[in-house]
C-alpha cells in the first residue's frame, strides 16, 4: 500500500476547491462584520459613555478571553436549547466576525488614540458636527497606519475559519475531514487543504509586509 495516492489526490481536488470557495466567502463576510462592529465598539469605548462603555469593555474582554471554538459551540449547540436556533453557516460567519471584532476594536482604538490632539482642536474650532468629525477626519487618519494589522487579522481569520468545521460547516477543513471519513484516507485531503491555506496565506503575508513599509512610519 502506497502512502500517497496521486490519483486519489487529483480526484478530490475539485471537491476540496468547493470547500475552499466557501472558506473564502466565510472569511470575506466575517471580516466585514469584524471591521464594522470593531469600529463601532472602538468609538463607543473611546467616548467613555457611562455604563455603555463598560458593557463594551466586557464585550471585548469576554470575546478575547474565551476560545473561538467555545463561542461557536455555544452559538450553535447551546442557544437552541433556549429556543434560539440558527443555520450553521450564518452562525459561523457571525461568530467568527464578532470574535475578531474584539481584536479589531483594540486596533482601531490604538489608531484613534494616536491621532494628534490638534486634529480634535481644529474640528472644534471649525464647529464641525461630531459625525462629520469622525467620518471625514478621525477615521481616515486612524485607519491608515493600522491597515497592516487589520490585514494580519484577515489572514488569521482565513485560517481560523477551519474551526467552523466543528459546527458542521463544510468549508475547506470540513470537506477534507469528510473526504477522509468517507474513504478512510486522511493524508491526501488534509495535505491538500493545508497547501490551499498556504497558497493564500503566504502571498498575503508578503503583501502585508509591503503595506506595513508603506503605511507605518519608521522612527
Amino acid at each position: 500500500m502506497t502512502i500517497w495516492d496521486t490519483n486519489f489526490a487529483i480526484s478530490i481536488i475539485p471537491i476540496l476547491l468547493e470547500g475552499f470557495w466557501l472558506t473564502i466567502q466565510i472569511t470575506f463576510f466575517s471580516f466585514l462584520i469584524s471591521l464594522v462592529v470593531g469600529l463601532l465598539v472602538a468609538i463607543i469605548r473611546f467616548l467613555k459613555i457611562p455604563v455603555v462603555s463598560l458593557i463594551f469593555d466586557f464585550y471585548v474582554s469576554f470575546l478575547r478571553g474565551t476560545p473561538l471554538l467555545v463561542q461557536a459551540y455555544v452559538a450553535y449547540f447551546v442557544l437552541p436549547q433556549i429556543g434560539l436556533t440558527f443555520d450553521a453557516l450564518p452562525t459561523g460567519i457571525v461568530v467568527l466576525g464578532l470574535n475578531y471584532s474584539a481584536y479589531t476594536a483594540e486596533v482601531y482604538r490604538a489608531g484613534i488614540e494616536q491621532l494628534p490632539k490638534g486634529q480634535w482642536e481644529a474640528s472644534r474650532a471649525l464647529s464641525l458636527p461630531p459625525m462629520r468629525t469622525w467620518v471625514r477626519i478621525v477615521v481616515p487618519q486612524a485607519v491608515r497606519p493600522i491597515i497592516p494589522v487589520l490585514g494580519n487579522y484577515l489572514i488569521m481569520m482565513f485560517k481560523d475559519s477551519a474551526i467552523l468545521s466543528s459546527i458542521t460547516i463544510i468549508e475547506l477543513m470540513g470537506t477534507a475531514l469528510q473526504i477522509g471519513s468517507n474513504f478512510y484516507r486522511y493524508l491526501e485531503p488534509i495535505t491538500i487543504a493545508g497547501l490551499l491555506y498556504l497558497i493564500i496565506s503566504f502571498p498575503c503575508s508578503l503583501l502585508i509586509r509591503r503595506l506595513e513599509q508603506r503605511f507605518v512610519p519608521t522612527h
